[in-house]
């Protein structure tokens, strides 16, 4: 059975005053909705409104048309562990503890936004991926931060490489679940474009390996471009899904009042791009719209990150925003009727890695931390001496996949060992990259003298705000980041259980 107008809107008129006007910034407003769709590993790029000829996205493109069309969305992190985090409690992943590193515990005493707004009135749930992957329950836990998940329905004829669910359909019957006259806080995480992909999905669904433009960090030659196509037709697959689920709040009238938030969690499962600070690593796509409130139509030049989420959500919903939240609400921007430039203290954002996959010896990660202007990216390498894709007995931290056989088969060739360099080789300590000149990261600036002035500057000012957040980094006990245990699987080879992986008591909630 359909959701429609009248069953969804059932009740409305018997909601209780005082919960309005408890909850209601604007008591004579009616609390909206909210609608994040997280996809699971794309690259800022990659949408059709981005002016990408391939890969088409109908249902990001009405998110970004009928609202504002971000340009310079920072992940929280390269990895989807610490960026989700981040994104759940608007706080940056080195202040998380074990729920800032990769497959670990996630701290009980963390606050959620989904959980607040649940405790404010909301109804909540999730299907597909919520945050982590991580340990929640070992935690404390009932169920993943993100929300309860619906997974009842699935596919009725899956695809290789794609998950089974019917996430439209689950958020479906999410909606037949929420009580008379509440307010709803969906958290839609594909799995897609996740690897693995099935190999030769992209020229099944017709595209055409000819005319894929390939990133100049990577190959050009048809087994890349052909990886290229199926990781465009894992995107086509969550925007579909999107695209049904926008329908069903248009015909139940509810779309007008849902503040819906489009992005994805990290870069491209490609060398170069996933699990690194590169461009392609964490800038990210966003698009957000929420007709009631917001002008449509506009394009915002303003760094946003991922910890502007969560205070976000809740000012929009009238919930407190608490004082540990580093973020900042980007409700100012979405009501403002400007494009471009719209808020002018906003002139960075920060990202930061640690662990990703085990991929060294000892359960290591490779800790960095990066500041993203409109114009340049700043890097800072903690440990320059590691192996930063993973030590070289598999270089792990790069997902297995087509282009990355590639490279390491043909890593002699001369047209492959310039770049195969660049990715897998060790980097130093600092890197600088204009990214309008190079969005594609290749040539460091950071010892080049003619800029000096300006790497000086942005060390400085990240050096600066992770000081005031009280990075371990920067405050000389970041080993703690390597204590943390893991609970995914561990490669034999790479040491670790009796190491740095093993059971901390001292940091389990």
């Amino acid at each position: 059975m359909s959701l429609n107008r009248r069953s969804f809107l059932a009740g409305l008129a018997a909601a209780p005053a005082a919960l309005s006007l408890t909850h209601c910034a604007r008591p004579e407003a009616r609390r909206p909705n909210i609608l994040l769709a997280i996809s699971d590993d794309q690259s800022w790029a990659h949408a059709s409104i981005y002016n990408d000829p391939i890969v088409k996205t109908p249902a990001f493109d009405r998110v970004a048309r009928g609202g504002v069309l971000f340009h310079n969305a920072v992940a929280a992190s390269p990895g989807c562990a610490p960026s989700r985090a981040a994104l759940l409690t608007g706080r940056p992943h080195w202040q998380l503890r074990e729920g800032g590193t990769h497959a670990s515990f996630f701290p009980r005493q963390l606050q959620v936004y989904p959980e607040m707004l649940e405790k404010a009135g909301y109804h909540v749930g999730l299907t597909g991926k919520g945050g982590g992957p991580a340990n929640f329950e070992g935690s404390g836990w009932p169920h993943n931060p993100a929300g309860k998940g619906y997974t009842a329905r699935k596919l009725a004829q899956p695809i290789e490489g794609i998950s089974n669910l019917d996430y439209a359909a689950n958020f479906e019957d999410f909606l037949k679940e929420k009580p008379a006259g509440a307010p709803f806080c969906f958290w839609y995480g594909a799995q897609e474009p996740h690897r693995a992909f099935k190999k030769g999905i992209g020229k099944e669904a017709g595209k055409r390996t000819e005319d894929v433009k390939v990133p100049p960090f990577l190959p050009d030659c048809d087994e890349v471009r052909a990886d290229i196509l199926d990781y465009y037709q894992e995107i086509e697959h969550f925007d579909t899904h999107l695209g049904r689920m926008l329908d069903m709040l248009e015909a139940a009238g509810e779309l007008d009042n849902t503040l819906v938030l489009v992005t994805s969690d990290n870069g491209m499962a490609f060398p170069r791009a996933k699990a690194t600070m590169y461009e392609y690593g964490i800038h990210m796509p966003l698009a957000v719209m929420w007709p009631a409130q917001c002008p449509k139509g506009r394009e915002v030049q303003d760094p946003v990150g991922f910890t502007d989420f969560a205070p976000t959500f809740l000012e929009a919903a009238g919930v407190p925003v608490p004082a540990d939240i580093t973020g900042r609400s980007l409700l100012p921007i979405l009501r403002s009727e400007k494009s471009g430039t719209v808020d002018p203290t906003r002139t960075f954002a920060i990202a930061g890695r640690e662990r990703h996959s085990h991929s060294r010896f000892d359960n290591l990660g490779y800790p960095a931390r990066a500041l993203r202007t409109p114009t340049h990216l700043y890097i800072r390498n903690f440990a320059p001496d590691r192996w930063p894709a993973g030590d070289p007995d598999g270089y792990h931290d790069i997902d297995d996949c087509p282009t990355k056989s590639y490279m390491l088969e043909n890593r002699d060739d001369p047209a492959v060992k310039q770049v195969f360099d660049l990715t897998f080789g060790k980097i130093p300590a600092e890197q600088l990259f204009d990214i309008v000149a190079d969005p594609y990261c290749l040539k460091n600036l950071a010892e080049d003298p003619a800029h000096s002035e300006q790497k000086t500057r942005l060390a400085a000012e990240l050096e600066t705000t992770l000081r005031a957040q009280q990075d371990p980094r920067v405050l000389g006990s970041g080993d703690v980041f390597e204590s943390y245990p893991r609970h995914s699987p561990m490669r034999p080879q790479l040491g670790g259980f009796a190491q740095r992986g093993a059971y901390n008591p001292t940091y389990q909630k």
